[in-house]
């Protein structure tokens, strides 16, 4: 079985970020993730996750103002210095999390910015990140968010974020493979799985639709994460789901596959 990372961005929403990390402890999760440790003092976070030898399994680079919609802005050519300034904003905060892994959410399509520009920018600062968080021993990973509720984002698909990453042309990047985001516009998980499994840097899993736990959609994720054992997937698996009720109580799903890991 994968193991699992708690997303803290959705998950223990009831509690601070500092104090999500606690209670996934309590849960009994040794990895968390979240999108943006900036707004937060990394200090308290860190020693937080020391003390319950948990891993900061991924965070992501500054995304802009996620509150007015922007989903990044690595594509913004006016925007490159900043895009630099948070590539170092996020080399510093991975070191002092312990985090190896770095998620750069590439932004939307730019009103009145001629498209070849902005996509010239966009391969630029990713060949650009990924080179400098590799002096950090830091992967970067790119995702695709689906169209459908991300209108305009500019990878919508997991052949759009191999097709960028196989342009930017270096080593130290990934393919973020979100199952709910694949799922609303592509579907063929455990195909693309099994074509794709070497490029994949992290997986992130929610039920289709609505987004919540597994259990409460279509997806059959009792036959798709042992896909990853049977790949020899090492990494995380995050749980980036809204839960539909308290958080700790929506891993009825967790337990099942691990009951049945061990029968088996």
């Amino acid at each position: 079985m994968p193991r699992f990372s708690a997303n803290l961005s959705f998950l223990y929403q009831e509690h601070a970020l500092p104090d999500r990390i606690d209670a996934a402890a309590a849960d009994g999760f040794t990895g968390v993730e979240y999108m943006s440790p900036y707004e937060s003092d990394i200090a308290d976070l860190t020693r937080r996750l020391r003390a319950h030898r948990i891993e900061q399994v991924l965070i992501n680079l500054p995304m802009g103002d996620f509150a007015a919609g922007e989903r990044g802005f690595a594509s913004d050519p006016s925007r490159v210095d900043e895009f630099k300034r948070g590539v170092a904003a996020a080399a510093t905060a991975a070191r002092d999390l312990g985090c190896s892994r770095v998620n750069c959410l590439v932004g939307k399509a730019i009103p009145g910015v001629d498209p070849a520009a902005a996509h010239a920018t966009l391969v630029d600062n990713v060949r650009y990140a990924a080179t400098t968080l590799a002096e950090h021993g830091v992967q970067l990973v790119v995702e695709p968010l689906n169209r459908i509720e991300t209108p305009g984002f500019l990878i919508g698909t997991s052949a759009e974020g191999l097709a960028l990453i196989d342009e930017a042309a270096v080593p130290n990047v990934a393919l973020q493979y979100d199952i709910y985001h694949a799922q609303r516009v592509e579907g063929n998980i455990i195909a693309t799985l099994r074509a794709q499994i070497a490029r994949i840097g992290h997986v992130q899993i929610a039920d289709s639709p609505g987004r919540n736990e597994p259990g409460t959609g279509e997806l059959a994720y009792e036959r798709i994460l042992p896909v990853l054992d049977e790949l020899g997937y090492g990494g995380w698996v995050g749980l980036e789901y809204k839960p539909s009720r308290a958080t700790s109580d929506t891993f009825t799903w967790m337990h099942a596959l691990r009951a049945h890991e061990v029968v088996s």
